[in-house]
C-alpha cells in the first residue's frame, strides 16, 4: 500500500534567516524548546510523528526544513537523491572527523531564537542519521542543555578511522566534558547493534571521549519495524515499533523522559 504524504496541517510554519540563508520552520507544542533535526531524507511522516510527540510531551517542537520535501514518504529512490544532494552540499561535509559541519552554525542560531522567545531552563536538540551529531556542536551555547544523537551517521564510515570519528572537533568533546563535570549534563545516544552506518566503532569513541557525560541506547536488530528497509536505522522513525513494550518503543520513551527531565 502506497504511503500517504503527511500535510503537516497541524504544524505552525515561520521562516527563520541567519547569515543570508532562510529556511522554513515548522513548529507544534506548548512549553520548553527542542529542534528537532530530521534525518536523510527529509521530514518524513515518521520525523513529524516524533515532533508531535515532543509535542505531546509538554514542549514546543521547532523542525527545520533542511532538504527533502516536507511531509513525502521514505522511499529508497528519495532517499538515494537526497543523500546525493547532501553529498555535494557546501553545508553538509559528509566526511569530517574533527569538526562539524557549517549548517550547524544556522541550527546553533535557531536554537538561540528558540530559547530567547520562550526561555525556561534551556533548549533541547535531537539529531538523527546525517545530523545525528550535531547537538554536540550546539551544546557550545550555554542554553543547550539537553543533546540527543540518534543513529550518527557522520563522517560516512568509509574506513576504520571515519567509522570512529564522530563529526565533532576536540572543542567540542571537551565542552561536553566540561558541562558534565559542572552542570552534571549528559548526552544520550541511540543505534542499533548492527547498523553498519553508525557503526560500534562511534558509540566507542564516544564512551572514551565522554566518559560517564554519555548515556547509550544499544538495540538489538531484531527489535526494528520488521516492515522497514534493512538494516535496521531509523530508531525514533522508520524501525520504531510504535507499540507499549516493544524495545524500541522504550528508546522513545528515554528520549521524550530524558528531553523533559532537563528542561523541565
Amino acid at each position: 500500500m502506497r504511503k500517504q504524504t503527511d500535510s503537516l496541517s497541524d504544524f505552525s510554519q515561520f521562516a527563520f534567516e541567519h547569515d543570508a540563508r532562510r529556511r522554513a520552520v515548522y513548529r507544534k507544542g506548548a512549553g520548553p524548546a527542542v529542534i528537532v533535526m530530521h534525518e536523510i531524507p527529509g521530514i518524513t511522516p515518521e520525523v513529524a510523528r516524533f515532533a508531535r510527540y515532543v509535542a505531546d510531551a509538554g514542549m514546543t517542537a521547532f523542525m527545520p526544513h533542511l532538504f527533502g520535501v516536507p511531509g513525502k514518504p521514505v522511499s529508497r529512490l528519495y532517499a538515494v537523491a537526497a543523500m546525493a544532494r547532501a553529498c555535494i552540499s557546501r553545508e553538509f561535509h559528509v566526511l569530517a572527523e574533527n569538526r562539524s559541519s557549517p549548517v550547524v552554525d544556522w541550527l546553533r542560531a535557531l536554537a538561540r531564537r528558540a530559547y530567547d522567545e520562550i526561555g525556561g531552563k534551556g533548549v533541547g536538540a535531537v539529531g538523527m542519521c546525517l545530523t545525528g551529531n550535531f547537538a554536540l556542536t550546539m551544546m557550545l551555547d550555554p542554553f543547550l542543555i539537553a543533546a540527543v544523537l540518534s543513529q550518527p551517521s557522520l563522517p560516512f564510515p568509509l574506513t576504520r578511522r571515519k567509522a570512529a570519528a564522530v563529526h565533532a572537533s576536540p572543542e567540542a568533546l571537551a565542552n561536553a566534558r566540561r558541562r558534565h563535570a559542572q552542570e552534571r549534563l549528559t548526552v544520550l545516544g541511540l543505534r542499533f547493534a548492527g547498523d553498519p552506518i553508525c557503526p560500534r566503532a562511534r558509540f566507542d569513541t564516544l564512551r572514551r571521549e565522554l566518559g560517564d557525560a554519555f548515556e547509550a541506547i544499544e538495540l538489538p536488530d531484531g527489535a526494528a519495524n520488521p516492515r522497514a528497509t534493512k538494516p535496521p536505522h531509523c530508531v525514533l522513525t522508520l524501525h520504531l515499533i510504535d507499540r507499549v513494550g516493544e524495545p524500541t518503543r522504550a528508546a522513545l520513551d528515554r528520549v521524550l523522559g530524558f528531553l523533559r527531565e532537563r528542561l523541565m
